[in-house]
């Protein structure tokens, strides 16, 4: 089975990064290094790789390098059965006067310029974890969704183009509420467009959410994968609770005419109140029937990373290539005996994760089934092995 990995890294301005060329093969990656050597910066680049804001939610002009007069850039090789493919993305700076200036976000495919960061859904399969969301099951309902998000991309690449629309049209009716013109054609519009969109994210989540229970009962690529504890995940909120039993014909008229109920209460409250923008996740520990946020620190960790694999075994299933896996300070938090078991999980999955940590040795059990980089102020070496 392949993956999708990637072959070489190129940046250019980014973060503490003037400019990076790495080469690669399909093993996983180790960067070790101290505390600021740009480390999930690297992780970050790659992120801007698919859909969205990257792992940090980063505005477009946040990357760009202190000293840097222009914009960023990030571009990577990768194959795409068999065939060689570059593919990049960033920031450009047009000065339409010398008070004015213009940034845009650009995509290339080979060579060819691509029309916004949605385009780059199905190009590279991707996932992530980062220390920050290590509180996922503590924190707002907002970070549960952009993460179930993430993974409905890698099964669902169109539900890129879904979610990011679905907020541009939300936005727009947002906008008119507030000035007051309760136009109702327009107004109507809108609301048809957004019931479409709406319901094909929630419709696409649910499929999502339904495929990563099975999968957590499906035999995992190595036995020590069963160290980690198995997740029961529900997708929850008045949206869901509108389309129970309902087909996607009739849940797009129901929310419709709730929309246009809602019409007053929406432009008091300054924003939408009802829609796939305000579902959550459940999460249990199946073998505990306990809540996610309930569990320790270790446990939240263990189950994010089983979701993690349980989602790369499907995007593999499906796509036929394994993702490539972000995995910031992946090993803080778990014990040696699910540190081994992840790496043995990722080989034989035969997946490229990118992982960073301060201590080598936390990641020597690898050996040479992975490559070894040592990241110093801004700069990313072969790592010399003792």
């Amino acid at each position: 089975m392949e993956s999708h990995a990637l072959t070489r890294l190129v940046l250019t301005d980014f973060r503490n990064y003037e400019t990076l060329k790495i080469e690669t093969d399909a093993r996983p990656v180790v960067l070790t290094g101290p505390n600021g050597s740009g480390k999930t910066n690297l992780l970050e680049a790659i992120s801007f790789l698919s859909p969205g804001r990257g792992l940090r939610r980063a505005t477009l002009v946040d990357p760009v390098r202190t000293d840097s007069k222009g914009g960023w850039a990030v571009s990577a090789r990768f194959l795409e059965d068999g065939i060689e493919r570059t593919v990049g993305t960033g920031l450009v700076i047009e000065h339409a006067s010398s008070s004015e200036r213009r940034e845009k976000r650009t995509v290339r495919l080979d060579g060819e310029n691509l029309n916004g960061a949605s385009a780059l859904a199905g190009l590279i399969g991707m996932s992530w974890l980062t220390p920050q969301m290590d509180r996922l099951f503590q924190e707002g309902a907002s970070g549960r969704r952009r993460f179930l998000d993430r993974l409905s991309f890698g099964l669902d690449p169109a539900h890129a183009k879904r979610t990011a629309l679905f907020e541009k049209i939300m936005r727009e009716r947002n906008r008119l509420l507030k000035s007051g013109r309760m136009d109702p054609h327009w107004l109507s519009s809108l609301e048809n467009q957004m019931a479409e969109q709406a319901i094909a994210i929630s419709a696409a989540r649910q499929e999502t959410v339904l495929r990563l229970n099975g999968m957590m009962d499906q035999d995992t690529a190595t036995k020590g994968a069963e160290i980690f504890p198995k997740a029961d995940i529900n997708l929850v909120g008045d949206m869901e609770d509108l389309m129970i039993n309902q087909t996607a014909l009739a849940s797009e008229d129901l929310y419709r005419q709730e929309l246009e109920k809602n019409r007053k209460i929406d432009a008091a409250a300054g924003s939408t109140t009802l829609g796939p923008h305000r579902s959550d996740l459940d999460v249990f520990h199946r073998e505990k029937g306990q809540k996610a946020r309930l569990c320790s620190t270790g446990e939240q960790k263990a189950l994010l990373i089983s979701i993690i694999l349980a989602n790369t075994r499907l995007q593999t299933g499906l796509q036929g290539k394994a993702p490539v896996l972000l995995l910031d300070e992946i090993t803080a938090h778990l014990d040696q005996k699910r540190r081994l078991a992840l790496f043995d999980e990722i080989v034989a999955m035969n997946v490229q994760a990118w992982m960073t940590g301060t201590d080598y040795v936390l990641f020597s059990e690898l050996e040479d089934r992975a490559q070894f980089f040592t990241v110093q102020a801004g700069t990313v070496s072969l790592a010399k092995m003792d």
